[in-house]
């Protein structure tokens, strides 16, 4: 009767063990931020219903997620601040706004977006212009994307689309009479690569040389270029896409993902002309805080990157995160962005 008792004893003590191990890990809320890179409305709307896929992939990994919080952050700088600070967990971070926050270890990348690539990659700007060379999405997964300075429809843009078109150099007074709209300066196609464009190009001369910029998130910079209000525009080399629909819906009206109209009548493709392309950037980041021990450990940090890869390689997952154009997600390391810290360095 002992030794049955015993056994009994044993018994209980494993399948409690076996309970303990397999009760999963409790969290109460998981913070997410978006930097700004399309408007926050359609960010917000496009990701509404992540964070019950997250909730649901990290349960099945071992965590119970009470709320998950998605924000997107007043600038880059902003959402990079937030994370070195720790009242973000996990933000989703160009390349350059990593190679700054990252520099003291306060931000870890775990994942690197891949994107569809494009149907030009050419570095002659007069190839990207006209509505036959309009730029469509391929099958081909890359880990790169480009940014283009691009020529808006006034009569100095115009005049430098012109010479673009026609393979004739544009000088530096030229662009240095026009009126710039460019990103934060961490911004990697908003600001740094056109920074080193420039800088190829024209004899170590940098954005902060030009006598007439403006900083604008990319909705606000379309829609000055539009409205001809500036002269020359830093994006994305698919930006185009994006704003394709709302360049022609009138003032009061709104494309399918929330963009407002911007009354132009041209097709955006022969209107918006390229007149430079930079070399290719590393693409975004996901990336954590490390300034909490709960978040900045293997376990959690393997789970979110299983979770995030799972939605991502849905069709539901896809669709939420075409709002930044990812269509896959690879396991990351610190180093593939040191040549992002190579151009924040040039760049200063």
């Amino acid at each position: 009767m002992k030794k049955l008792l015993a056994l009994v004893v044993a018994l209980l003590l494993v399948l409690g063990a076996v309970s303990a191990l397999a009760e999963n890990v409790k969290m109460d809320k998981l913070t997410f931020e978006f930097v700004p890179s399309k408007d926050a409305d359609v960010i917000i709307t496009g990701t509404q219903n992540l964070p019950e896929l997250v909730q649901a992939e990290m349960a099945k990994l071992g965590y119970d997620i009470g709320e998950v919080d998605i924000t997107v952050g007043t600038s880059y700088e902003a959402t990079g601040e937030a994370m070195s600070a720790g009242t973000i967990d996990v933000g989703w971070l160009p390349g350059g706004t990593y190679a700054i926050y990252s520099q003291n270890g306060e931000v870890a990348v775990i994942l690197t977006a891949t994107r569809a690539g494009l149907s030009n990659d050419s570095e002659n700007p007069a190839d990207w212009n006209g509505i036959d060379n309009k730029t469509l999405p391929t099958d081909n997964q890359v880990t790169f994307y480009r940014s283009l300075i691009y020529a808006a429809p006034t009569e100095k843009g115009k005049a430098l689309a012109a010479k673009a078109n026609a393979g004739e150099a544009i000088t530096w007074d030229e662009l240095n009479d026009c009126t710039w709209a460019v990103g934060n300066t961490s911004s990697s196609a908003g600001y740094i690569y056109p920074t080193m464009w420039l800088m190829e190009h024209y004899d170590g001369k940098k954005i902060s040389d030009l006598a007439n910029v403006v900083n604008l998130g990319y909705a606000d910079a379309f829609a000055q270029a539009a409205a001809e209000q500036v002269d020359i525009i830093c994006c994305y080399a698919d930006g185009r896409r994006d704003y394709e629909t709302a360049w022609n819906l009138p003032n009061d009206q709104q494309d399918e993902t929330g963009k407002q109209g911007m009354g132009r009548e041209g097709a955006i493709w022969d209107e918006l002309n390229v007149i430079g392309v930079t070399p290719g950037i590393y693409n975004d980041t996901v990336a954590i805080t490390t300034a909490k021990p709960e978040i900045n450990n293997p376990e959690f940090i393997g789970a979110l990157q299983t979770a995030l890869i799972n939605i991502i390689n849905t069709d539901e997952g896809k669709a939420i995160f075409s709002v930044y154009s990812h269509t896959g997600y690879a396991i990351a390391q610190d180093s593939d962005y040191d040549g992002a810290r190579q151009a924040l360095t040039v760049v200063k």
